[in-house]
């Protein structure tokens, strides 16, 4: 459905923001690709829609919380003393509305820089335009998986799925153990795509192992019979240790 009359003119300025943000900022037009082969395919993707109403929902809120009590104060002003509110309009529209319509463009500006890309080996994210931050994780790195939603996301129907090392690799927040924390929030099929990474999040472990990558079935134990292997000398090697220090 073709947009109309105020919409199709927010988009029009908004589509000449942007370009003047991508040209000024230096901020990149192009989606990111992760490390991969030559002709290996990879996936990316933004956040959903869902994500855009939950941000503006929030945006509202915190809008309503912040401007009922400066225009209440305005109206105080102009019933006690009619000159001072009127004198005083210019300073209180400015202070509530133009606060709004940065926020609310940057809003836009947020979602729109989003990206996330998934090849057979790693995941990249990035967002910012100010400061551009870009996190490139290694699935063989990859330590724990989790799907998080509020009542509020599930409301809009998205989650986050959070990504953390086990230490040494790439990554954007810290996470424990000296690990980091990559997170894809805002998507609409969380599930499909913490199942994904987890798929190759073991076929990665798997090959370094020195095995064939294999497509293990979601919700299997991530220790292969090469790692039982390897604890068990590891176990042998400590009771024999032992049983000459005693001798």
């Amino acid at each position: 459905k073709k947009p109309r009359g105020s919409q199709a003119m927010s988009a029009r300025l908004y589509g000449r923001l942007w370009h003047v943000m991508v040209k000024f900022f230096r901020v990149p037009d192009e989606p990111p690709s992760p490390p991969a082969r030559p002709g290996e395919p990879f996936k990316v993707f933004q956040p959903s829609q869902g994500y855009l109403r939950y941000q503006k929902f929030r945006f509202w809120v915190l809008l309503t919380l912040l401007d009922v009590p400066l225009m209440a104060l305005w109206i105080w002003v102009l019933v006690a003393i009619w000159w001072l509110g009127l004198l005083l309009a210019p300073v209180f529209l400015v202070a509530i509305i133009l606060p709004d319509i940065i926020a609310f463009v940057a809003i836009h500006l947020r979602y729109d820089t989003m990206w996330y890309a998934l090849s057979e080996r790693s995941m990249r994210i990035r967002h910012g335009i100010w400061m551009i931050q870009e996190t490139t994780i290694t699935f063989e790195n990859v330590q724990n998986l989790s799907l998080e939603q509020g009542p509020l996301e599930r409301h809009f129907g998205i989650a986050r799925v959070v990504v953390q090392t086990a230490g040494g690799g790439a990554g954007g927040g810290s996470g424990g153990s000296g690990g980091h924390t990559g997170m894809i929030e805002g998507v609409s099929n969380a599930p499909e795509i913490r199942d994904l990474i987890m798929e190759r999040v073991r076929r990665s472990q798997t090959a370094g192992m020195g095995d064939e990558p294999s497509r293990v079935p979601a919700g299997t134990w991530l220790w292969t019979e090469a790692h039982l292997d390897a604890l068990r000398k590891v176990r042998d090697r400590m009771l024999t240790a032992i049983e000459q220090g005693y001798a």
